[in-house]
């Protein structure tokens, strides 16, 4: 197991979880544009067990850790195993249980668009709107589909500017905000099906 991530009072840190099966320069520009835009402090990546919206299980955690490690090398991102450390496979029971870990810290969940497209299918996401600001960017080929999405409607009245992206670490949730951003296309579906990490869907 990876060490437990350190958290200073009041510091803010984006949550950017996935199975990253393989990570690639997507995740990483996500990760460099949120720390600018949304102004925090750190941001943690959270290397999933598995994906319970998914039938495939991923490469083994050691090997994604360790590739997380050399594609986003950055002194303000850290590569973490901690849902493995807590036992838990939904997002809302991570999230409950770090800010019960890190009561001070000011947490912010980071996601595609894509992932707000179907946002609505997560255990609890509504409890996740309520507890948690959340900081969604646009990767290419989703942003209707993101900005026209079930829990965008509902929580529309939640919706930050864009020019107020970095107030949103401090805001009071429910509090989310879309951005648009010049993003890397790369897929880890097309980098598996290229043959270039583990095994194939196919």
């Amino acid at each position: 197991m990876l060490p437990r991530p350190n958290v200073r009072p009041y510091e803010t840190i984006g949550l950017l979880g996935g199975s990253f099966d393989p990570p690639h320069q997507g995740h990483v520009a996500i990760t460099k544009a949120a720390l600018t835009l949304f102004q925090l402090d750190r941001i943690w990546w959270l290397v999933t067990p598995g994906n319970p919206l998914k039938s495939r299980q991923p490469a083994p955690m050691e090997d994604r850790l360790a590739a997380a490690r050399r594609v986003m090398d950055h002194p303000r991102v850290q590569i973490t195993d901690i849902e493995t450390r807590l036992e838990t496979t939904y997002t809302a029971r991570t999230l409950q249980k770090l800010q019960a870990m890190y009561p001070k810290a000011r947490f912010v969940w980071l996601m595609g668009a894509d992932n707000l497209a179907q946002f609505d299918h997560w255990k609890d996401w509504e409890w996740i709107m309520q507890n948690v600001p959340i900081g969604v960017l646009a990767r290419p080929g989703q942003r209707i589909s993101g900005r026209t999405s079930k829990a965008a409607n509902i929580y529309r009245h939640a919706q930050l500017p864009a020019r107020a992206a970095g107030l949103l670490a401090r805001a009071q949730a429910p509090a989310w905000c879309f951005l648009n951003v010049p993003m890397s296309d790369a897929s880890s579906t097309a980098i598996r099906a290229k043959g270039a990490w583990g095994r194939s869907d196919t």
